[in-house]
């Protein structure tokens, strides 16, 4: 899954640890998720869309998996 998680927290200057810590996560979460490694749950993708304050669709990005 695509996501623009590292633009957003780019624009508004928080780290990863900055980020982690207001949704409740580790910064390696964070990190996996930037990098695509890791699929947020459903709560989680909710709570970074209320802190962004934008729909869940403008920040993560479905994509179908190549085999």
């Amino acid at each position: 899954m695509k996501n623009r998680l590292k633009v957003l927290r780019a624009e508004r200057d928080f780290t990863q640890n900055d980020l982690a810590e207001a949704l409740g996560v580790s910064r390696q979460t964070v990190n996996a998720i930037e990098k695509g490694k890791f699929d947020p749950s459903l709560p989680l993708a909710f709570k970074i869309s209320n802190l962004f304050n934008q729909p869940i669709e403008d920040i993560f990005e479905y994509t179908e998996e190549q085999e």
